[in-house]
């Protein structure tokens, strides 16, 4: 029997997309410190849950390309990670731009990022067989009944939650 599932998100999403590309493979003393921050800060995050992170999932693109999804409890909370003084990202792009200021990284390691703010109805989800990855690890994972069989009706839930300033009855 199939095991069908969706995300329980409720509101909006946040979704950070943030990677690297190697872009000379032989300049490993550029590269890799790049990619081993990340890998600090992922671990840093899951020790303190409370700077908003829920979920990430680590993924290969090419040999030369990695990136990782991170779902976050809001916006507000991933800008307040990316800019408090005290997390090692604030440490690690301090010297991602000492290095681009110097010529140093030119041309040899790509960064990016994309942050995307996904309103209630303007996202759905299914799982067949999965335990709960992406959206549903992030926000946890209910059976797919719950929100409806086909995607537009997935996409048309409405979460019960109540305008900020509000109880919900």
């Amino acid at each position: 029997m199939v095991t069908r599932t969706t995300a329980d998100a409720q509101g909006e999403v946040v979704v950070l997309l943030i990677g690297m590309r190697i872009n000379r493979f032989w300049a490993a003393h550029l590269w890799l410190p790049v990619m081993l921050g990340m890998l600090r800060m992922l671990r840093d995050l899951r020790k303190e849950p409370e700077r908003g992170l829920l979920s990430h999932v680590l993924l290969t693109a090419s040999p030369r390309t990695y990136y990782v999804v991170q779902y976050w409890e809001s916006k507000d909370k991933l800008y307040g990670y990316a800019t408090a003084p005290d997390a090692f990202h604030h440490t690690a792009w301090a010297r991602l731009n000492r290095l681009e200021r110097t010529g140093k990284l030119r041309g040899q390691v790509g960064i990016w990022h994309e942050t995307y703010v996904v309103p209630e109805g303007s996202y759905e989800a299914i799982y067949g067989d999965m335990p709960a990855f992406g959206l549903a690890a992030a926000h946890g994972q209910i059976p797919l009944e719950r929100r409806g069989r086909y995607a537009k009706d997935r996409f048309a839930h409405r979460s019960q939650q109540a305008p900020v300033g509000e109880k919900a009855a």
